[in-house]
């Protein structure tokens, strides 16, 4: 399999895109971390790798907290060896206009996106490098690529971390570690689904969710899966020559 004998360290691992890649990549072989804050939802992931004969241990971490992040490599370390590659899943969306939101909902969508995203790397890098180069997949957005009205802070803190993905990846790719960014468009999570039943109160879940991918060019939204799928992808041999990058999954809604 692709990533057997490779350790994966997997942010946000606890749901939505994180628990997807975990799952994913443990299921092409690899040893994951997976860390998040809840423990609780930490231990659903694992239960399922280990029903599909996967191999995955937790670490619960508040990835705005430089020691946690630290800790959280040391973990990895300490429990594999060795770091190979990361997703960087970690991250939180939040509702709210430029002129009309406070400074704790920025405060928030920084710490939970950039500074996660930051401060995982500033141990990933090192950690990777050591063990003679792999690669690094940060979850932006497609709301790092455009502007998005009414998601003013965390399109801004999503732009950032493709800024921040950039430059780490220049800096890192003479120790043999890409960096590059994947951004998703709307992704059916609980995340996504808390949104959805707050702009549209009274309609069924399901029926919501399906009228707001009707409008996407595909028709749909995407499965934290296909996330997953394209994750390991661009962590895999065959993205070699990719670093510095900014992938849209977006189901074509920035094509025009």
């Amino acid at each position: 399999m692709v990533f057997s004998g490779k350790t994966v360290l997997v942010t946000g691992g606890g749901s939505g895109i994180g628990a997807a890649a975990a799952r994913h990549l443990a299921g092409l072989g690899a040893s994951v971390l997976v860390a998040g804050r809840r423990m609780d939802a930490l231990t659903e992931t694992l239960t399922a790798i280990a029903a599909d004969g996967g191999r995955a241990t937790a670490f619960k971490a508040d990835l705005s907290v430089e020691l946690d992040a630290e800790a959280m490599v040391a973990a990895a370390l300490a429990a594999y060896g060795r770091l190979d590659f990361a997703v960087n899943a970690a991250g939180a969306a939040g509702v709210g206009t430029a002129a009309g939101s406070d400074v704790a909902l920025f405060d928030h969508m920084i710490d939970a996106n950039l500074k996660a995203a930051w401060l995982a790397m500033k141990y990933e890098i090192p950690a990777i490098a050591a063990a003679g180069g792999g690669a690094i997949v940060n979850i932006a957005s497609r709301a790092g690529l455009v502007g998005t009205a009414h998601g003013a802070l965390y399109s801004a803190a999503k732009h950032a971390v493709i800024g921040l993905t950039k430059s780490a990846a220049l800096e890192a790719a003479s120790s043999g570690v890409r960096i590059n960014a994947l951004c998703p468009g709307p992704t059916r999570t609980a995340q996504f689904d808390r949104i959805i039943e707050a702009a549209m109160p009274g309609t069924p879940i399901d029926e919501a969710v399906a009228m707001f991918g009707a409008k996407l060019p595909l028709g749909r939204i995407a499965d934290p899966d296909e996330v997953a799928q394209a994750a390991a992808w661009m962590l895999s041999p065959a993205t070699a020559f990719m670093t510095g990058a900014a992938v849209p999954l977006d189901g074509g809604s920035g094509a025009g």
